[in-house]
């Protein structure tokens, strides 16, 4: 069976994320009217980044080498695809963390509620029961409330114990990316490119040559 190790080639240890373009502009969404450094990434760029990534244990490392043709490599637009990228992934880290204060207040909320209810329901609930001690009607409208009670604690637990953490770990995934080191190196007419030949070098906001 084959390994997922075995579909990526690596670097110094680092799995290489590799993304072949035919110009600058395929690797952005067209439809962003931001300027042209600050753009939305295409959304199967970002998505091809992302799930590599997490098909990886996360003590894994990366690097992400964008191919292009040879003339457009010197350019100024080539030059802003690492800020670019870079750029896409922190603000998607800012989105995550909007996403949890969203849903941990909503959750506390979702709490303050469930509890108040939780409490009505058990003290209306005893007190049907012990005054109808002999009715089943009333055993079975006590059994109700307190089942109701419960019922309105769903949500916050759901909120508060599943939901958040998936959002802690896509930012974890996004910190990650916004991090990595990026290569732009050209590709040949034909055959498959060559990485480390004639590549630029992204390391700490600085492109250079490799």
């Amino acid at each position: 069976m084959t390994s997922i190790d075995s579909l990526y080639r690596k670097e110094d240890g680092r799995v290489l994320i590799e993304i072949k373009l035919s110009s600058v502009a395929q690797l952005f969404n067209t439809f962003d009217p931001a300027p042209f450094y600050a753009r939305e990434l295409d959304r199967e760029a970002a998505r091809y980044i992302v799930d590599t990534v997490n098909d990886f244990p996360s003590n894994t490392e990366f690097r992400i080498v964008v191919y292009l043709p040879a003339e457009a490599l010197g350019t100024k637009e080539a030059e802003k695809i690492p800020h670019a990228i870079v750029n896409h992934f922190r603000y998607m880290v800012l989105v995550q963390e909007r996403e949890f204060r969203q849903r941990w207040s909503y959750g506390k909320y979702t709490l303050v509620i469930g509890l108040a209810f939780l409490a009505i329901a058990e003290i209306a609930s005893r007190i049907v029961a012990e005054t109808f001690p002999d009715s089943p009607v009333a055993q079975l409208g006590a059994t109700a409330l307190e089942v109701a009670g419960w019922v309105a604690m769903w949500e916050p637990v759901t909120v508060l114990l599943y939901q958040l953490w998936p959002i802690i770990a896509q930012k974890k995934v996004y910190e990650k990316i916004s991090g990595m080191e990026i290569d732009l190196c050209p590709y040949p007419e034909s055959g498959m490119p060559v990485y480390g030949q004639g590549c630029l070098v992204f390391r700490q906001g600085t492109l250079s040559e490799k």
